[in-house]
């Protein structure tokens, strides 16, 4: 046996055909469901999708002949992310609960599950791969890369790892495609091969996310305000040897007296900047986004078009605590800057950027505006496919 794995078993195909792949490998292999979240006062309908998903779990783990068991981890679920997300949403910012379920659940909570079970690794179907070299101080080096499908890659999801926890991780899917995970589903004739992929919240499976807000957030009635582009000015790089950071990358303000009144919303905590659905405006010659929002006032602004240049900015900025090295010997110290691909949300295509480590923190800058950019969000900053870094948007 080359070592003990145990693997995060959803239900889905992706973690099957991983299981699969490990024990072709070699390893001893123990499948865990992990049980995130119940809680009937968000029931939508008398569907449970965590008992289905876990008995898909458990076919799987009999059909490919390991232990399997399930592991309830919902209240630390709830303290560790759904109440970050909802105080995240209250103000106004916008939270990506799978990248801090990976980092606080899949990663360290399961990781130390699994160690208890005297595991080497633990093992998930997420779509990346892993790689390693000696660092000339002695130190192994261990690196996340971006998984072979371009339409699948996950390593966003995991860029709050660190070192330690990279170390201990096996992605077996992450050189396949999702159409070759599904082929080797049904050539091994898998229960779950058909199964189609999750569309909800990482720990509530069918339930979409503005539904569960409704149900956890109260109503709280407010104007949307439409803003004119001519409203809008955005700096231009001027000085590429010493552009001003902090002017680049501050958001777009506004204010009632900037737009008119078109419509009422139902709380801006329930909206994310660049949302086009939700809002119910209509009659507009073009479609409607939402260019910010405005917790504190409860004001959702708007503009006309997907190229109203309010969605656009030249960069952004994330504060010293919320920057984070996977690769720990690339940090960057002091004044220094370096260019980098980044992204701020999964299946964005990578955009080149500059990182300028500063004293309060890191300022990233664009080559070209970009689209969409919200408080609380992740960047994550790339060396090719090899994910560096990230950090949370302020």
């Amino acid at each position: 046996m080359k070592g003990r794995v145990v693997i995060g078993l959803s239900g889905g195909v992706d973690s099957s055909v991983a299981t699969h792949l490990l024990l072709q490998q070699g390893y001893e292999v123990i499948g865990i469901f992990m049980r995130n979240w119940h809680d009937e006062s968000v029931t939508i309908n008398n569907e449970c999708p965590w008992i289905d998903d876990s008995n898909d779990a458990m076919l799987v783990a009999e059909k490919l002949g390991i232990p399997f068991h399930v592991l309830d981890m919902s209240l630390d679920y709830k303290k560790r992310i759904v109440d970050y997300m909802f105080r995240e949403y209250e103000s106004g910012r916008t939270p990506n609960p799978d990248v801090l379920c990976n980092r606080e659940i899949k990663f360290d909570l399961f990781l130390k599950a699994a160690l208890n079970l005297k595991a080497d690794f633990i093992a998930t179907g997420h779509y990346c791969r892993k790689s390693s070299f000696m660092h000339k101080d002695g130190n192994t080096i261990y690196q996340l890369l971006a998984g072979v499908d371009v339409n699948k890659d996950q390593s966003y999801f995991l860029c709050q790892l660190s070192q330690e926890q990279l170390s201990k991780a096996l992605f077996p899917i992450g050189e396949l495609t999702k159409p070759e995970v599904r082929e080797m589903a049904k050539a091994i004739d898998l229960p779950n091969a058909e199964k189609k992929d999750s569309q909800g919240l990482c720990f509530i499976g069918k339930v979409k996310l503005p539904i569960f807000l409704q149900q956890q957030l109260d109503p709280k009635p407010g104007d949307i305000i439409e803003i004119e582009t001519e409203r809008i000015a955005i700096p231009v790089l001027i000085n590429h040897q010493s552009p001003n950071l902090a002017a680049l990358c501050e958001p777009h303000h506004y204010n009632r007296s900037m737009g008119r009144v078109i419509g009422r919303h139902n709380g801006a905590h329930f909206y994310t900047i660049g949302q086009r659905k939700g809002l119910g405006v209509g009659g507009k010659a073009e479609p409607i986004f939402i260019l910010d929002t405005d917790a504190t006032n409860n004001i959702v602004y708007v503009g006309q078009g997907e190229d109203h240049p309010g969605l656009y900015r030249n960069g952004l900025f994330v504060p010293n605590v919320d920057i984070h090295w996977l690769r720990t010997d690339l940090t960057m110290m002091g004044d220094a800057e370096k260019k980098y691909l980044c992204r701020i949300r999964y299946r964005q295509k990578l955009v080149a950027c500059t990182l300028y480590k500063k004293l309060y923190g890191l300022y990233i800058i664009f080559d070209e505006p970009q689209k969409s950019i919200a408080r609380g969000q992740f960047v994550a900053w790339y060396d090719g496919a090899e994910l560096i870094g990230s950090g949370v948007i302020s």
